[in-house]
Formats: C-alpha cells, sequence, structure tokens
C-alpha cells in the first residue's frame, strides 16, 4: 500500500490547463472563425506544397514556441498512466495531428494560409516541449517541492479555483479605460444598439430614472482620479480575495497575493511594450491606478483574516459595484489616444484572446463567488437545521 496516496496521481491542474491551452490553439488557429469558403482543394493538400517565400524566421520561431507549452501539458497530464518515451512520443504525434487539423481547416479561411512547414514546426514544438517535460515529470508531480508547496499552502480541492485566479494577469492586459476595469461588455453592446431603438427603450422608464442622465450624474461625485482609484481597487481586492480563497491558512498569503499583483503588472508592462510606442508603455500606470493599487492592496491584506464566507461575499461585492462603474462612468477621451495606439492588428490573434478574457473574467468570478457563499450558507443553514 502507498503510504503517500496523493503521489501516482493524476494532476487536475495539468489537465486543466492542456486543455485550455488546446483552445487557445484552436482560438489562435482559426480566429475569426467567419469568412469559410471552397477552394476547391482538398483539405490536406498543402502537405505537398512547395515551401512559401513569405515565411521567416520569427514566424517558424513563434510556431515551435507556441507548441512547446503543449507538448510539456501533455507530458504532464498523461502522468502517472503515460511516462517517459511513450508519453514523449504521444506529445509528438497528438501535437502534429492537432497542428495538421488546424492547417486543414485554415484552407477554407480567407484571411490565413495552410503551410506544410508550419505544421513541421509545430510539431518539433510540441516534441521539444515534451523532451523538456518528461524527466521532470515525476519531481513536479509527485516528490518535488512544487507539489509540497502546492499541498502545503493550498486546498487540495482548489485547483480550478487557482487556474481561474492565475487567469487574472492576462484578463488585465487589453486596455481598458480604468486599469482593471474589465466586464465592459454591456457598454459596447448598448452602444452598439441603434439610436432610435436606444429612444425606444427609453420611453418605457420614467422620466426620473433616466440612464442617459446617470454617467454625468455619478461623475460629478468624484474627480477622474478618485473613479480610476476606485475601480482599479476594487477590482484588484476582488481577485486577491478570490485567490486567498484557495489558500490554508498556514501559507504566506500576503507574500502569494503580493506576487499575483506584481506579476500582473509585469505582464501587463511587458505586452505594453510590444503593442504600444515607448512614450505610452506606463500611461495605464496613473495617478490615480497607484493609489487604487495601494489601496486596494492594503485592504486585501486586512481582511484575510476573516473567514472564508466573508471574504466571498465582500470580494462578490466589490466585483459587482465594480462593474456598474465601469459600464456606467463616462469614459476619458484620452482613452480613445491609448487604444489607437495600441497595434490591433499586431497578434491579432492573441488581442482578440485578451478582449474576450477581458469581457468575461469578471462575471465569470462574480458566479463562482456567489456560488461559493451560496453553497456555505446552505450548508451552515442545514447543519443548524
Amino acid at each position: 500500500m502507498n503510504p503517500r496516496p496523493w503521489q501516482r496521481r493524476p494532476s487536475a491542474l495539468a489537465r486543466q490547463a492542456l486543455a485550455l491551452y488546446t483552445a487557445l490553439i484552436v482560438y489562435a488557429s482559426w480566429y475569426p472563425f467567419y469568412g469559410w469558403r471552397s477552394l476547391g482543394i482538398g483539405p490536406f493538400a498543402y502537405l505537398d506544397d512547395p515551401l512559401s517565400s513569405y515565411l521567416t524566421a520569427f514566424d517558424i520561431v513563434t510556431n515551435v514556441l507556441g507548441y512547446m507549452p503543449f507538448g510539456a501539458l501533455l507530458v504532464l497530464a498523461l502522468y502517472p498512466r503515460w511516462r517517459g518515451g511513450f508519453a514523449v512520443l504521444l506529445a509528438l504525434s497528438l501535437g502534429g495531428l492537432l497542428s495538421g487539423v488546424m492547417e486543414a481547416g485554415q484552407t477554407w479561411l480567407p484571411t490565413r494560409v495552410a503551410s506544410n512547414l508550419d505544421l513541421a514546426a509545430n510539431a518539433l514544438g510540441a516534441l521539444l516541449g515534451a523532451v523538456l517535460a518528461a524527466p521532470a515529470a515525476s519531481a513536479l508531480l509527485d516528490r518535488g517541492w512544487l507539489r509540497r508547496l502546492r499541498f502545503l499552502w493550498f486546498e487540495r480541492e482548489a485547483t480550478a479555483l487557482l487556474g481561474f485566479a492565475l487567469l487574472w494577469p492576462f484578463a488585465a492586459i487589453f486596455p481598458t479605460p480604468f486599469l482593471f476595469g474589465t466586464g465592459d461588455w454591456p457598454r459596447v453592446l448598448w452602444l452598439r444598439v441603434d439610436p432610435v431603438m436606444q429612444d425606444a427603450l427609453f420611453r418605457w422608464l420614467p422620466e426620473s430614472w433616466q440612464p442617459m442622465t446617470w454617467p454625468l450624474t455619478l461623475q460629478a461625485m468624484l474627480p477622474d482620479a478618485g473613479w480610476e482609484a476606485l475601480v482599479t481597487g476594487l477590482n484588484l481586492f476582488a481577485a486577491g480575495t478570490l485567490a486567498s480563497l484557495a489558500m490554508r491558512a498556514r501559507a504566506p498569503r500576503v507574500r502569494l497575493l503580493l506576487g499575483l499583483i506584481v506579476l500582473t503588472l509585469l505582464v501587463k508592462m511587458g505586452v505594453s511594450c510590444l503593442q504600444s510606442r515607448v512614450g505610452l508603455v506606463f500611461d495605464w500606470m496613473t495617478p490615480g491606478a497607484r493609489w487604487g493599487v495601494a489601496w486596494g492592496a492594503v485592504v486585501l491584506a486586512l481582511t484575510l483574516r476573516l473567514r472564508a464566507t466573508w471574504r466571498a461575499a465582500f470580494a462578490a461585492l466589490a466585483l459587482s459595484v465594480a462593474l456598474v462603474l465601469v459600464n456606467l462612468l463616462p469614459l476619458n477621451p484620452y482613452f480613445d489616444v491609448v487604444l489607437a495606439d495600441w497595434r490591433q492588428g499586431r497578434y491579432i490573434h492573441f488581442n482578440g484572446l485578451t478582449r474576450w478574457l477581458a469581457w468575461i473574467w469578471p462575471y465569470a468570478a462574480l458566479a463562482w463567488l456567489a456560488f461559493a457563499v451560496e453553497r456555505t450558507w446552505l450548508k451552515r443553514w442545514r447543519g443548524r437545521g
């Protein structure tokens, strides 16, 4: 009998990360998912095509690097059922199969070009990732320090929550009017509605409730820097609290959450360097944003002593208020300059993915927090009954 039953078990986190990364590959390969048309050739005709003269070394390296995480995650997800050379062979085969299907689908997309060189580079990337991960799989998942810290600092059933919290730095990448002010898709949808339809909808409301006056009334209550500090701090507090719910009491929660905040700011800075001119790289870190990061981090640290149920409730409240403010407050005209400088045409699939993530993440987090609070209170109510 194994004295340590947690050893030699498949990693749920690795499998979830593999599923997420596979979805990311599909998104990046087939975006924008419309305009499909037939050219009268078979989906695998690209395998016999001559090498394209338009591909550069950058394209090849990008394709190799893009599939290396897939190969590594696949080896970790297969462990311990399949290990060593067999897992590497499976990663090479499945990576090549996935890439082959993605390239075949691009045959019918007008904005994409199926390439046998891309297929070879992607398969090589999956192989390299698997070769690097295979020797370390046991140390990472069985007896390594990462595994020990995972169970020492985090709850055993918190795998999904950990992965969800780690998505927050990437949800904050795309430019928003307020730092961390994600979830503005209701505003975007409303602005796309025909003005005649908007007026028709407003007629159903009493005159004193006309929403057209709400943004200006709300804006007059605080200066722009004050609203930015409030939105930034509320979102930071909500995201940090969500991550803290996965941590044990013995974990260095303050340091871990500080590391999450620093990681988020570094990711934001790094992507801004790639996407914007040098002069606008740090424009998102305004005085209001700095105050928001400061007060949000302080309140987050102070509330760590509260019970998990109350922390989840406060995080849900903070996120709800932040979403209302993000969708009601008028846009700063300067934001149009920042968004125009963001190079939408560069890494177009990456940009589209980060924008969708920024739209969806806060609502998914709010739903999870509401479910967690409801489940806990129902358990207490049944216990008392």
